[in-house]
C-alpha cells in the first residue's frame, strides 16, 4: 500500500468510529523501546523507522512527532506529500496533548481514539492537564477519549506479522547473583511497606529480571520475552503465551516451579478480579511504565501509582552482575581490536561500506564466548551520515556511504553476552582530519573526561552532572541535542532506568553505588560530520571498604521479617566516583593537545594503561590486533600541536 492508500483506509475506519484523531505510538503493550515486528504499527503507517515517535492522524492531516535524535532521519523517510514532521522539544512545537487541546476548539464534539494497550496509563492524565491549561480548570464534556482495543492500524495491515513466542532460556545464578525466590521476597517486603496487595510488572525487562529468564527472538537486540507478571503475598503469576512455554526447555519449567502460569491475554481480567475479590485491594504499578488498559480496571482508591519494586533492584547491580559486565567489556575490547586492525588494513586496499562495517564488527563480536546478538542496531555513519544520531545503514539506501581515508566514521555498537551488555561509541578518522573536526573532537573528549572525573555525593540526580560533559562545547557556542547518559541492564536492555544524566530536570532519580551509566557527549553538524565518544561507567564508593560492605549486604538472604532500612538515616555522607567499564582505546591523533589540561592527559594515559592491562592478555602477541592495541594504548605525545 502507498502512504496515501494507508491513510485513506485508516480514515475510513476512523469515520466509522466517529473519531477526530487516531493516535499511533511506537509502543507495544509493554511500552518497549524496541518492539516486535507485529507491533511496528507506526513504522508501517508512516515509513519512519526510528525507535521513538508518535503518529497523529486526523480526517485531513497526518503528523509525526519525534525528538531531536530523529529529526534528520524522519525528514528523509517520511513522504512529505502526506506527512508533516513535528519536531518535539522545540519551543514552537506543542506536545501532542497540548496540540489536541488546541485542535478541540475547532469542533463542537472532539473524539480522541486510542488503543489502551499501547499507551502508558499516564497518557490520559496528560491530555486532561493540557486541556485544563488551555481552557481553564473546567474540562468540557465535548472532548472524549475513546478506547478501542481492536487497533485500527491492524484492520488495514493485511500481512501483519504474528506476535513472537520464542523460547525462554535460564539466566544462570552465577550471572544473576540472586534467585528469583529472593527477588520475590524483596518485592513482598516493599509491598508490605506500601500496604500493597498486588504488584503488577508490565515491562519486559522487569519480568525477565524477576524470574532470571532471558529470551532471544521476541525483540531484536533485547534478551526479553513477551509476558506480564504479578506478585501477591501468597502467589507469583506469569502471564505468557502457551506456545512460548511449550517451546522452552525443561530446565525453564523446572526453574519456574512454584510460579502460576496463566494465559498472556488474561492479565487485565486477573487484575480486575483481584480488585473485586480482595478486601482493601491496593494494586501497585508504575503508571508511566504500564499500559492504560491495566489501569482502566483499577478504581482510583485501589491504585498505587509509584515506581515499582523491581526498578531500583534492577538498576543497582549486585556483585555477580558487575563481574559479568566487566567481563563483557573486556571481550568487547578484544572484538574491537580485531575489527579496527582489519579495517585499517582493508582501507589501504579499498573503501568499505557502512553495511560491511556493521557485518564485520558483529562477526568479531560473535567470536567471543557467550555472545548472543548485538545490543542494538549498529550505527555506522560515514561523514555526514554520522550527524544522523540514530542512523542505520541499509543495503540499497540512497544515502549509503563508503568509508575511505578522506572521511571520519562514527560507530556506535554493542553486544549482548550471556553475562553482560555493552554499548560503546568511537569516532575514527584514518586519514587527515580538518582543523574544525579536531577541535570539535577534542571538546567532546574533554566533556567525556570531565564527567568521568567527577566525585559527588550519593543520591545526586544525574542532571546535576550533565553540565560537566558540555562545558568545553559551550565555551565555543556548541552543544548536542541528546542526553549524556542512560542506564544499562546487566545482560538485559541496553537502555534501562531509573537513572540518567541529562539536562532535563524531570528525572530526579539519585545516582547510587552499583548503577551503570553511559557517558556519551557528542557534536553534530548536519551535512558534514558527527562525533560521539561513549564509555559505560560503573558507580562505586570512593572509600573501598564501603563497596565491600554494600555488596555483602546485597548477598544477604532476605526475609519478610526484615525492616526497611533507609540509607539516608546514616550520619556519614557517602561519595561516589566513576570506574570505566569500556575497554576500547580513544584515537589519540584526533586530539588537539593544546586544548587539553595536564589532568585530562593524565586521565587519557591512565585509561589506556587500564585498557592494555585488561585486553592485551586476551590477544596473541605479534598479531595485527595486538600491535594496534599496543600502539593505541601508548602514552600520548604531549608536545604535538
Amino acid at each position: 500500500m502507498t502512504p496515501a492508500e494507508k491513510l485513506a483506509a485508516l480514515r475510513e475506519h476512523m469515520k466509522e468510529k466517529n473519531l477526530d484523531v487516531w493516535l499511533v505510538p511506537t509502543d507495544d503493550p509493554h511500552l518497549s523501546e524496541y518492539v516486535p515486528e507485529a507491533y511496528k504499527r507506526r513504522e508501517f503507517l508512516t515509513g519512519f523507522k526510528g525507535s521513538a515517535g508518535t503518529a497523529v492522524v486526523t480526517a485531513d492531516e497526518a503528523f509525526l512527532w519525534t525528538d531531536s535524535r530523529y529529526w534528520n532521519e524522519a525528514s528523509l523517510q517520511l513522504d512529505a506529500t502526506w506527512w508533516t514532521l513535528k519536531k518535539a522539544g522545540l519551543p514552537s512545537t506543542p506536545t501532542i496533548p497540548k496540540w489536541m487541546a488546541q485542535e478541540s476548539k475547532k469542533k463542537t464534539l472532539f473524539n480522541i481514539g486510542l488503543d489502551p494497550f499501547v499507551h502508558p496509563a499516564s497518557f490520559p492524565k496528560e491530555i486532561k492537564t493540557a486541556l485544563e491549561e488551555e481552557e481553564g480548570v473546567e474540562e468540557p464534556d465535548r472532548i472524549q477519549i475513546k478506547t478501542i482495543t481492536t487497533n485500527l492500524v491492524d484492520l488495514i495491515w493485511n500481512q501483519r506479522p504474528a506476535v513472537p513466542t520464542s523460547p525462554w532460556r535460564i539466566h544462570p545464578l552465577e550471572y544473576a547473583g540472586m534467585t528469583w525466590q529472593n527477588k520475590v521476597t524483596k518485592v513482598r517486603l516493599a509491598m508490605k511497606e506500601k500496604k500493597a496487595t498486588m504488584a503488577v510488572f508490565s515491562t519486559l525487562d522487569d519480568v525477565a529480571y524477576l524470574f532470571n529468564l532471558r529470551c532471544q527472538g521476541d525483540i531484536d537486540t533485547c534478551p526479553v520475552g513477551i509476558a506480564y507478571a504479578t506478585v501477591t503475598m501468597d502467589t507469583v503469576t506469569l502471564y505468557v503465551h502457551e506456545d512460548k512455554m511449550k517451546a522452552s526447555p525443561a530446565e525453564v519449567h523446572q526453574q519456574l516451579q512454584g510460579v502460576v502460569m496463566q494465559p498472556y491475554d488474561s492479565i487485565v481480567e486477573a487484575v480486575q478480579q483481584h480488585v473485586e475479590t480482595t478486601e482493601k485491594a491496593k494494586v501497585w504499578l508504575d503508571a508511566s511504565r504500564a499500559n492504560y488498559a491495566l489501569t482502566l480496571v483499577i478504581p482510583e482508591k485501589s491504585l498505587l501509582d509509584a515506581q515499582n519494586a523491581i526498578t531500583p533492584m534492577k538498576g543497582v547491580k549486585n556483585r555477580a552482575e558487575l563481574e559479568g559486565m566487566r567481563e563483557a567489556h573486556i571481550v568487547d575490547g578484544v572484538a574491537m581490536a580485531k575489527f579496527i586492525a582489519w579495517l585499517q588494513k582493508t582501507l589501504k586496499e579499498r573503501s568499505v561500506s557502512e553495511v560491511e562495517i556493521d557485518q564485520v564488527l558483529t562477526g568479531y563480536r560473535a567470536e567471543q564466548k557467550g555472545f548472543n546478538e548485538v545490543s542494538f542496531p549498529t550505527i555506522a555513519g560515514v561523514g555526514s551520515n554520522a550527524a544522523i544520531i540514530h542512523y542505520r545503514a541499509t543495503e540499497g539506501s540512497d544515502i549509503l556511504k563508503y568509508l575511505d581515508t578522506t572521511q571520519p566514521i562514527l560507530i556506535d555498537s554493542g553486544g549482548q553476552y550471556s553475562y553482560g551488555t555493552t554499548d560503546v561509541t568511537r569516532t575514527w578518522h584514518f586519514g587527515t582530519p580538518t582543523a574544525e573536526f579536531v577541535d570539535a573532537y577534542t571538546r567532546v573528549l574533554k566533556g567525556n573526561i570531565g564527567l568521568d572525573q567527577m566525585i559527588f555525593p550519593e543520591n545526586v540526580p544525574g542532571f546535576v552532572l550533565d553540565v560537566y560533559a558540555r562545558q568545553a562545547l559551550w565555551q565555543v557556542g556548541k552543544d548536542y541535542g541528546h542526553g549524556t547518559g542512560h542506564g544499562v541492564g546487566a545482560a538485559l536492555n541496553v537502555h534501562e532506568g531509573p537513572h540518567s544524566i541529562s539536562p532535563r530536570f524531570a528525572n530526579k532519580e539519585g545516582l547510587k553505588k552499583g548503577m551503570i551509566v553511559s557517558n556519551e557527549p557528542g557534536y553534530y553538524e548536519d551535512g558534514n560530520f558527527g562525533i560521539r565518544i561513549e564509555n559505560l561507567l560503573e558507580l562505586r564508593y570512593v572509600k573501598p571498604e564501603l563497596n565491600d560492605e554494600f555488596e555483602k549486604e546485597q548477598l544477604r538472604e532476605p526475609s519478610l521479617d526484615d525492616k526497611n532500612q533507609d540509607d539516608a538515616s546514616s550520619d556519614e555522607k557517602k561519595f561516589l566516583h566513576f570506574q570505566s567499564l569500556t575497554m576500547i582505546p580513544i584515537q589519540k591523533n584526533l586530539i588537539d593537545v593544546s586544548l587539553m589540561t595536564e589532568s585530562e592527559l593524565d586521565w587519557l594515559d591512565s585509561y589506556h594503561a587500564k585498557v592494555w592491562e585488561n585486553v592485551s592478555p586476551r590477544l596473541t602477541e605479534g598479531t595485527p590486533e595486538y600491535q594496534w592495541l599496543k600502539t593505541s594504548c601508548e602514552k600520548i605525545d604531549r608536545n604535538v600541536h
